[in-house]
């Protein structure tokens, strides 16, 4: 039962972000488990990944950080890697986490280095 209600949740907040989302502007998924975070910007329309980052990676492994310093090193990672692609503006899809913690801390490092959402 609780699997439904974690779905019906991610299936919601997602069709609010499309139902916006254009073509000048792109998804940015976040997903997070107990020790790493990823992200990808996506392009609904095409249904293709454009970008994606991840604490997974063997350089960040390498620097035995806490999960609030990779949230902030994989911001600045993808955030890094969307100007090269000179993407600027995104959908931010929390999915069905809150906006909280390392979610927050994520979002807040993108718009440091000149993500708009």
């Amino acid at each position: 039962m609780k699997l439904n209600k974690v779905e019906r949740k991610k299936f919601r907040i997602r069709n609010k972000v499309k139902k916006v989302s254009s073509n000048e502007r792109f998804r940015l998924s976040v997903n997070r488990s107990s020790k790493n975070i990823s992200a990808q910007i996506i392009d609904d329309s095409k249904n293709v990944t454009l970008i994606s980052a991840s604490s997974n990676t063997k350089e960040i492994k390498k620097q035995k950080k806490t999960k609030n310093e990779l949230s902030v090193a994989v911001a600045e990672i993808l955030a890094k890697k969307a100007k090269d692609m000179k993407i600027t503006k995104v959908y931010f899809d929390r999915g069905v986490y809150k906006y909280h913690g390392r979610v927050k801390l994520f979002a807040e490092e993108l718009r440091k280095n000149g993500m708009e959402f």
